[in-house]
């Protein structure tokens, strides 16, 4: 599952639907939580029944569920874990368990639709309690769903009674600087994919892709979208170049010709494991083998 950009689309709105499938991004995440009003969920999770049935895509399908306090998850989840769903966004999660409450019930919604056991994979918005704050070092334990993590700063800075979340320069203060760092490491302990937060101002492409070499610099290797305007731009940044890529060859190429030693040298330069496991995450981000081969 390629996961540079993934874009959320309300699940209730078929025009914006059509329009987004052909913007080119990696995921689109049909969104039954925030942007479908109450008296509409019902309405937006048979449209997600009656999409999943379309024919194959070339992006992956995904499902942002409502969390667990609402009352809905369970009516979500039976709805859309059936043949055609790739994925579900985990809103508000508190910690691991909560992955672990899901996968546990997308376990037996896969066996009674008759899906690959396994297929449907997790993701989370990983910051968007208190709760959830305190609780990432469960995620070293991981979860064979598990497969991405973003963060946010809206429903975090609600729940903290926080006036702003950012500086006069634009800015993430620091509780927030906390928050995405986290969900950063959190990522790392987990062996999923880490993944930037939204970026508000869907006009500014300048700032957006300034945003995206931040957070590709430090480990970010995708980001969500929520407007189809930023999906090219959100592309390019986290999309290798070709010198990047055939760098990242030669040094996994240098390991596995000396499987014995820890260190090897390249035009003059010394590699060691670190380097190693950078040069396996640039070829995993285009398909090229895997993160472990």
């Amino acid at each position: 599952m390629r996961l540079r950009s993934l874009l959320f689309v309300p699940a209730d709105s078929e025009r914006k639907y059509v329009k987004a499938t052909g913007v080119g991004a990696d995921a689109l995440i049909l969104d039954l939580e925030d942007s479908v009003a109450p008296g509409r969920k019902a309405f937006a999770r048979d449209a997600v029944k009656a999409l999943l049935g379309e024919a194959e895509r070339d992006w992956s399908f995904l499902v942002r569920i409502n969390p667990f306090g609402t009352g809905l998850t369970l009516e979500d989840l039976a709805a859309v874990v059936r043949p055609g769903l790739d994925g579900l966004l985990i809103p508000k999660v508190n910690g691991i368990e909560d992955v672990d409450l899901v996968s546990h019930y997308v376990d037996v919604l896969e066996v009674a639709t008759g899906m690959t056991p396994g297929h449907v994979k997790l993701l989370v918005v990983a910051t968007e309690t208190p709760a959830a704050m305190i609780g990432f070092n469960g995620y070293s334990r991981k979860n064979k769903r598990l497969v991405a993590m973003t963060w946010g700063a809206e429903d975090l800075g609600a729940a903290l009674g926080a006036l702003t979340n950012k500086e006069a320069d634009g800015s993430w203060t620091f509780p927030y600087q906390v928050a995405r760092t986290q969900c950063l490491f959190a990522a790392g302990a987990a062996d999923a994919a880490a993944l930037e937060t939204l970026y508000a101002d869907f006009k500014d492409q300048t700032g957006l892709a300034e945003s995206c070499r931040i957070a590709r610099r430090d480990g970010f290797v995708g980001r969500i979208a929520i407007h189809p305007d930023q999906v090219a731009t959100i592309n390019t940044c986290f999309t290798p170049s070709e010198s990047d890529l055939e760098h990242a060859r030669r040094v996994v190429a240098a390991f596995a010709a000396n499987p014995e030693i820890g260190t090897v040298g390249i035009d003059g330069k010394m590699y060691d494991m670190p380097h190693l496991t950078a040069a396996r995450r640039t070829l995993a981000s285009v398909g090229e083998g895997g993160f472990n081969g």
